[in-house]
């Protein structure tokens, strides 16, 4: 696991999970597809959080919470879609 505090915050349809460091926000979104699927839509990362593994981390975070919860992921990020690429095993949780 991750040395970043990560928060998750979700709502009916979306949610999102925030790491911030020092006045920074690091955040990655996802929208809800059903009660079985997520769409990572979005990883947004200022200049000064870059090439820390703030970003890993929140994707992380998603593969292992969407696992402990049943659901699989549709990563249309190009951020998350190529984390999940480079890590074989995060790749049970997508969506075949």
């Amino acid at each position: 696991m991750s040395e970043f505090t990560i928060e998750r915050e979700e709502g009916e349809t979306k949610g999102r999970y925030v790491i911030r460091i020092d006045g920074h926000e690091a955040e990655m979104t996802y929208t809800k597809v059903g009660l079985h699927q997520r769409i990572i839509d979005h990883t947004g990362m200022p200049e000064a959080l870059r090439g820390r593994g703030v970003g890993e981390a929140l994707v992380q975070r998603g593969v292992e919470d969407a696992r402990a919860e049943g659901i699989k992921i549709i990563p249309l990020c190009p951020f998350a879609k190529a984390q999940i690429e480079r890590h074989p095993e995060w790749q049970d949780v997508l969506r075949g």
